[in-house]
């Protein structure tokens, strides 16, 4: 298959996260184009801190006790994170009052929102409240973007601390939606402590939790739990839920991004 630069960028890092290491050899074969251009592409991809390179291809970076800054993964696995953005979106209702986390599939989520009114969104993402105000300009939804206070984290573009979460309280929360740093048997993880404390609170004020997380989220863990699975309502997923969680998905909602319409 012939790809343009950003897609073979991303059909890297996809491979990267379902197998951990990538064979430049492998990936020129499969996408069609010569080793000189997957070393170019495998170049650039260390160069932005996505990967480390071997020799004959590339391994995953461990980012377990961080994350690249926000920016750095804005599109990285996009095709995934859209998907599973606009399904999400989908669960937005008129005169619901909403929180919206952080991250890269969070401000997918805000392109997405479509057709909905008299809707209240809080947030603590610049770039999130930035394109909702956007959306809300062109007329796309109508409602309130409300931009939570706190301490500003210079490179996840995103405020915590004890402001945020005493905000939060003045609130009633229909709905939470978060993309986590993982979720596994073990919980829901975040990558730091002021990460993980304002998604706990994101989770305490809402009635209904829901999580966003592509396929490469499945099984990860990060360094903070914030929630229990058994606090969830309902994760929306590129992926259909593996086999070996469904005994734990008895009271939780797997939504596939792929479907046609939400059950």
């Amino acid at each position: 298959m012939s790809v343009l630069s950003i897609e073979r960028k991303n059909f890297i890092l996809d491979r990267l996260q379902a197998y951990g290491k990538v064979n430049a050899a492998e990936l020129a074969k499969l996408i069609d184009v010569s080793m000189e251009t997957i070393r170019r592409d495998l170049d650039m991809l260390e160069k932005e801190g996505l990967l480390r390179r071997v020799h004959g291809g590339a391994v995953k970076i461990n980012y377990q006790l961080g994350e690249p800054p926000f920016f750095q993964r804005k599109n990285v696995s996009l095709e995934s994170k859209k998907k599973v953005a606009q399904k999400a979106a989908q669960l937005v209702r008129d005169g619901d009052t909403i929180v919206i986390g952080g991250g890269t599939t969070i401000l997918e989520m805000a392109h997405a929102l479509r057709g909905v009114n008299k809707i209240t969104i809080l947030t603590n993402s610049v770039p999130t409240a930035h394109a909702l105000m956007d959306s809300l300009n062109q007329g796309l939804f109508h409602g309130n973007v409300i931009l939570l206070g706190g301490e500003l984290n210079a490179e996840q573009y995103s405020t915590s601390g004890t402001v945020c979460e005493k905000m939060l309280d003045l609130f009633c929360v229909n709905k939470a939606f978060i993309s986590p740093g993982g979720i596994s048997f073990a919980g829901v993880m975040e990558y730091t402590l002021e990460e993980s404390s304002i998604s706990a609170k994101m989770i305490q004020v809402a009635k209904e939790k829901i999580i966003l997380a592509d396929h490469s989220k499945i099984g990860a863990e990060a360094l903070c739990k914030f929630s229990q699975l058994d606090q969830i309502n309902a994760i929306v997923c590129d992926h259909e839920a593996p086999q070996s969680w469904r005994s734990f998905l008895e009271h939780i909602d797997w939504i596939t991004a792929d479907e046609e319409s939400i059950k």
